[in-house]
């Protein structure tokens, strides 16, 4: 199974990579987290960018805050997937981040998920590489009618406890 590479701009985008890093846990998919930052290691985020094919990734999830170049510099190097996830900041609530990851040039695609989506930028992910991959593709599957069952379970309780009959 290829491995997900995640690299985040700093560690204060931790409890977001945590998010990521719980359900590829949870899909039983290989990955490794490291921080890199589009502005302050270019040589190393652009190494670990051209190399990541070899070193046996299949995509890519690249969280920053603020000006949020990393997933764009993270993909102006590889042609694997990129998901940028963009993190909220102290001055924008995210929405700098939001534009900064979503306005990529033609030609240099990066998927993105919601502000401090990390979750989502692990299930995408996973999604990529199920692609060839049957076991992780019906482990997705089996994991969408959990999350369905729980929320009839919880549409059930609710309406036991709150509508009028």
């Amino acid at each position: 199974m290829k491995k997900i590479g995640i690299v985040m701009g700093s560690d204060s985008d931790l409890p977001v990579i945590e998010k990521a890093v719980k359900v590829l846990k949870e899909l039983e998919i290989p990955y490794e987290v490291h921080i890199y930052s589009a502005h302050r290691t270019p040589v190393e985020a652009r190494d670990f960018a051209l190399n990541a094919r070899k070193n046996g990734y299949g995509a890519i999830i690249a969280a920053a805050g603020m000006a949020a170049h990393l997933a764009g510099a993270i993909a102006a190097n590889t042609t694997l997937p990129v998901i940028g996830i963009p993190c909220k900041g102290p001055v924008f609530d995210g929405m700098d981040a939001l534009l900064s990851t979503v306005q990529m040039p033609t030609g240099i695609p990066v998927a993105t998920v919601a502000v401090n989506g990390g979750a989502n930028a692990a299930l995408l992910a996973a999604q990529i590489i199920a692609v060839e991959d049957k076991e992780l593709a019906d482990k997705l599957d089996a994991k969408r009618a959990r999350d369905a069952i729980a929320v009839l379970e919880k549409d059930a309780g609710v309406e036991a406890k709150l509508s009028e009959i």
